[in-house]
Order: C-alpha cells, then structure tokens, then sequence
C-alpha cells in the first residue's frame, strides 16, 4: 500500500497518532464487524495506550473533519470506532494472523515511522527561507539608506556652512578690492584758460 494513503489515514487523537478500525479493516480486506470481534476476543492484547474506543463527541468531530465519512442508513458503525495507536497496530497482526495483515502492518509501521521522521525534522521550508532572507535583504537595505540618508543630511549642512563661509568671504574680498580714494593732496590738472 501506497506510504502517502497510510500517512493520510493517521489522525491526531487525545495526544496520539492513530487509525480507526474502519480504515484498518479495509487495509486489511476485512469487515470493520470482524476486526472488532478479533479486538473483542483479544482485548487483554490492547491496553489504553495500544487502543481506545472514541466518545461520540470525537467521532462527530472527525466525521466534519473528514470528507469520507459519509453519513446514511448502514454506510459505518452505530458505535464508535476503535483508535490504535502505533502499538495497537503493531499488537494487531499477531490478532489477525495472515499475509495480507503481516504485509499492511509493515506499511503501516513505516507510515508512523516517517511522520516521527517528519516531526523530529520537518523539511526545509524553502518559501520561508526566501522570505526571511527577502525580509534581512530589506531591513538591510533600509539601515543602508537611513545612514546614507543621515551621510547626505551631514554632508548637505556642510556644504551649506561652506557655502555661507564662501560668501561671507566674497563679500569681505569686495570691500576689501574696491578702490579707495588716494591718501593725501589731490592734484588737479587745471588747464590753462585760452
């Protein structure tokens, strides 16, 4: 069987990874009738952490959760279903004795493996990564212009000072070039009247 199909018929129950029974039984090409009556005869095999039977509350619950649990006359049980967790399963083929449910509870096996591989190391979330390091990129960029910015506004009261100073001299150099009247007797040329 497929590792994804498994992967998607293991549900979070009360703390725990699981599979309902109907799920089990069809993996296993059995009446989900039959599987309980296996579970029934050998119950002293499923203590509470390998297997427990949900409240209607949870089962309503999973039902809106999971589109394949159709409602109608006969479609699924009265009751409500057994949850195995990863023991329970485990503990399940040696109830059910043959090829086909020694070969699904590999599968199965492998299934809960993979999800605790996923859990301990979730995969590299590259969108997430490109976001962080666009969100660094700008916050950078950002410090880069605000000091940019802070260099230019220095840099612009600057050239304003110098700018001031440099007029301030050239209006001292004007007074200081502009010709002055010559110490001392004026000569004036008179010229002879005819």
């Amino acid at each position: 069987m497929e590792l994804q199909v498994i992967q998607n018929r293991i549900y979070e129950m009360r703390g725990h990874k699981v599979m309902l029974d109907f799920d089990l039984a069809e993996m296993y090409g059995v009446e989900t009738k039959r599987l309980k009556e296996a579970i029934r005869r050998n119950i002293g095999r499923f203590p509470p952490d390998f297997m427990f039977e949900l409240t209607r509350d949870e089962y309503n619950f999973l039902r809106t959760q999971i589109a394949s649990l159709e409602t109608g006359r006969g479609r699924y049980s009265k009751y409500s279903p057994f949850a195995f967790t990863e023991l329970g399963v485990s503990m399940l083929s040696s109830v059910l004795n043959s090829e086909v449910a020694i070969e699904i509870n590999i599968s199965i096996m492998r299934a809960f493996v993979a999800i605790r591989q996923l859990i301990l190391n979730p995969p590299i979330d590259k969108v997430g990564e490109l976001q962080n390091e666009v969100r660094e990129l700008k916050q950078y960029i950002e410090e880069v212009f605000t000091d940019y910015n802070d260099v230019n506004e220095d840099t612009r009261m600057q050239l304003e000072l110098i700018n001031e100073t440099l007029a301030e001299l050239q209006s001292k150099n004007k007074e200081l070039n502009k010709p002055r009247n010559p110490i001392g007797y004026q000569h004036y040329n008179k010229e002879p009247k005819e």
